[in-house]
């Protein structure tokens, strides 16, 4: 769930940083990974980076994890690349047991990231997925529209739901009105984080 600030280029003490979270599992240090979605000058253009260019990683940074916290659960509220920091949380290679609920918002269904990955993290963990589909494809049956207070309150658990801890990262507006609709539902300031990042 931690983010690293990144430097392309022959040195680390350049002016322009890029902030990232980190999708690898933080139980494999050997391979540090980013899921990058193409949104502004750098983004767009990081996949024409050529292989043996020197890349400087400031970090880790950030507490938006799991980690050092006794919750019997855990909320994962996602919009779109807002997936990434879960990705790395490493629950299933830790063998941690406790349920995770992810409800996760796109637009269409095939910018879905890691539904393959996913898929098979739920067969490692105990992890429920619930996709939010705002232009579902023909035949949807899922959740669609948007992340709301009633959708929330479908996907989670009537018991113990207090007790839990809550993750909301995305677009800001989602985030916003994520975060207002669990406060809604009863769950406590203190146990909603989030990670925004802001690009200038």
């Amino acid at each position: 769930g931690q983010f690293a600030w990144i430097t392309v280029g022959r040195s680390p003490l350049r002016i322009t940083e890029h902030p990232f979270s980190f999708s690898s599992s933080a139980e494999d240090p050997d391979r540090i990974e980013f899921t990058i979605k193409a949104a502004g000058d750098f983004t767009s253009t990081v996949g024409d980076i050529e292989p043996g260019t020197a890349i400087y990683l400031d970090g880790p940074y950030g507490v938006f994890t799991y980690e050092r916290n006794e919750a019997p659960g855990f909320v994962f509220v996602a919009g779109g690349i807002g997936i990434t920091p879960v990705m790395s949380w490493a629950l299933a290679d830790r063998g941690d047991s406790r349920p995770l609920w992810l409800v996760y918002a796109n637009n269409p269904w095939d910018d879905v990231a890691f539904r393959d990955e996913l898929d098979e993290l739920g067969h490692r963990c105990d992890l429920r997925v619930v996709h939010v589909v705002s232009d579902p494809p023909p035949g949807w049956d899922g959740e669609q529209g948007f992340v709301t207070e009633q959708i929330l309150d479908r996907c989670l658990p009537d018991d113990g739901r207090q007790r839990l801890e809550y993750f909301v990262c995305g677009p800001g507006p989602m985030m916003d009105a994520a975060s207002e609709a669990l406060l809604d539902l009863g769950v406590d300031l203190d146990r909603i984080h989030t990670e925004r990042f802001s690009f200038i």
